[in-house]
């Protein structure tokens, strides 16, 4: 394990150097990896740990669209493919990667078929953390483990495919083998991961409800919305409101930023850009702040936790998700960006 300097902090990172793909292999060369869910997470990170020459199977609720899916991308029912229970029961390493009420939903079934030495996988620390309000309470006697790409699951698979990747944290909640170290490791390369981040399942979930909920996807889309009505409340056109609020961030700006960061962004913008965005980056910071800090307060107390299972356990959650999700893309700015993608270079 390097010990590697961010910013004045030193932070325990694995490599790739240390744990090359070759040792994750023999490591788990006797272990049947059993991936149970195939929506977000679980297509790339099955299907990356199948093309890295790991024993994978699939467990998926059958006749589902995520079921067809899976057979789709190649997994073959009653081979590499069946139901979540039957699945969980061939694996030594369980990845539970069911959303987090299909977790709650599912958890009694697959606790039965956890064996002792097993291993216990999440990509999120939300059952785990949660546990007063989830039930998930795994046996003593098995490995409690994490691996959590620092995106999303298509992201992942799209990376990996071109030869690239994403960078994981990774957790452990539970040793009881002793091996669960190797373990976590040598998934979290499997899967696709550059370098592997040294967290806890606690702070794991902490940072990303934080992060999905600001800068990720709420802040973001909320800052879009108001950049977008101020504009076009004071006379401008539908497509220049948008460039200038979202087209330019993401195809321009964005890419800056991932390359080199914020500072050499900066540097490339125009003198006038630089001063405007020096100076009002403190007055965003300012206003922005206390709704960080209520919204971590929301995530640290539970709060998040509670209303995010109490939504999903709803009959009609999907139907409702589903109005909302429409409202969002229905919208003037999200229907003016669908037109403004259409008409980029590379699409002509």
């Amino acid at each position: 394990m390097a010990k590697l300097n961010f910013g004045g902090v030193e932070e325990n990172v694995v490599t790739r150097e240390e744990f090359p793909l070759a040792k994750a292999v023999e490591t788990l060369k006797e272990e049947t990896i059993a991936v149970l869910g195939y929506g977000v997470q679980g297509p790339g990170q099955a299907l990356n740990l199948k093309d890295n020459g790991f024993n994978v199977i699939v467990g998926q609720r059958k006749n589902s669209k995520t079921w067809d899916k899976a057979v789709a991308d190649g997994w073959v029912p009653g081979e590499t493919l069946f139901e979540v229970e039957e699945a969980a029961k061939r694996g030594t390493i369980v990845q539970y990667l069911l959303s987090d009420a299909g977790q709650i939903a599912q958890w009694e079934i697959v606790k039965n078929q956890l064996n002792p030495g097993d291993a216990l996988y999440f990509s999120h620390g939300f059952g785990i953390t949660y546990k007063d309000q989830t039930g998930i309470v795994p046996p003593k006697d098995v490995d409690v483990i994490l691996v959590a790409p620092k995106g999303s699951g298509t992201s992942l698979r799209r990376l990996f495919v071109e030869g690239k990747g994403l960078n994981s944290s990774y957790a452990i909640f539970q040793d009881a083998t002793g091996k669960a170290y190797d373990r976590v490791v040598a998934l979290g390369i499997g899967v696709g991961s550059g370098y592997l981040f040294e967290t806890d399942f606690q702070k794991e979930v902490y940072s990303d409800l934080t992060g999905e909920r600001g800068i990720l996807m709420g802040a973001l889309a909320g800052v879009f919305e108001a950049q977008y009505e101020v504009l076009r409340k004071n006379g401008h056109s539908p497509s220049e409101a948008f460039n200038e609020t979202v087209e330019e961030l993401t195809q321009s700006l964005m890419p800056l930023v991932a390359e080199n960061g914020m500072d050499w962004m900066y540097a490339n913008c125009s003198t006038t850009a630089q001063r405007g965005a020096l100076d009002w980056r403190h007055k965003f910071r300012e206003a922005t702040l206390p709704v960080f800090d209520d919204l971590y307060d929301s995530v640290k107390t539970g709060e998040e936790a509670r209303v995010t299972i109490k939504a999903n356990e709803k009959e009609d959650y999907r139907v409702k998700l589903e109005e909302e999700l429409k409202e969002l893309r229905e919208s003037e700015l999200w229907q003016t960006g669908a037109q403004v993608r259409k008409l980029r270079p590379e699409n002509n």
